[in-house]
């Protein structure tokens, strides 16, 4: 796995043909939401959640290994909470762990990653989803996880592809936005 910045990221898969598809995932202490981008990377859908443990994270690379094949997955949009002043908090280093643990695993050569702000996504999932008091407490949260990962996917192609067509409209050099998030101590395999 390599981390490449956010928009260098989605101008890569824009460019590829043919053009892979991402994977976004809400990391939590025990549950991983994921969702899936549809071919033309404009749209996010819910895709499933996994069990996060660390005695399983062989299993999870296979995991994602099978939806890397299956759904043609090109790149990982990793949901990073970051704080008001953009520096990553407490909580994302459970999240930078996952992401070193996997590159660590070898098992995702050519996955390229890139980090997105997740700031509010469970809040938003939750209350979207607060009707659900006939399901399970557990039916419940990996419904909520997986509408977070729906949430970090689609806020990230939501500004990718609004940036692409106003470049479009404006030939000009690429530049990053200060709206941009990136992690300054990247990870890479």
């Amino acid at each position: 796995m390599k981390y490449v910045r956010p928009l260098n990221l989605f101008m890569d898969l824009h460019k590829a043909k043919p053009r892979g598809r991402i994977l976004g995932l809400d990391v939590g202490d025990k549950y991983v939401g994921l969702a899936i981008s549809d071919p033309s990377n404009k749209i996010a859908h819910p895709v499933s959640v996994l069990l996060r443990k660390k005695s399983t994270l062989d299993l999870m690379a296979e995991d994602f290994n099978s939806l890397v094949s299956m759904f043609s997955v090109a790149a990982f949009v990793v949901g990073y909470p970051f704080t008001e002043s953009r520096r990553g908090c407490p909580e994302a280093v459970q999240v930078k762990l996952l992401v070193e643990d996997l590159c660590k695993t070898r098992r995702l050569q050519g996955v390229k990653y890139t980090y997105w702000n997740e700031c509010f996504t469970s809040k938003n999932g939750e209350y979207l989803l607060k009707d659900l008091r006939s399901f399970h407490p557990v039916e419940q949260k990996t419904i909520v996880d997986k509408f977070a990962a729906v949430g970090i996917l689609q806020g990230y192609l939501d500004y990718v592809n609004r940036k692409l067509k106003s470049d479009q409209k404006n030939p000009s050099p690429l530049l990053i936005s200060s709206k941009e998030t990136e992690v300054t101590d990247q990870t890479t395999v």
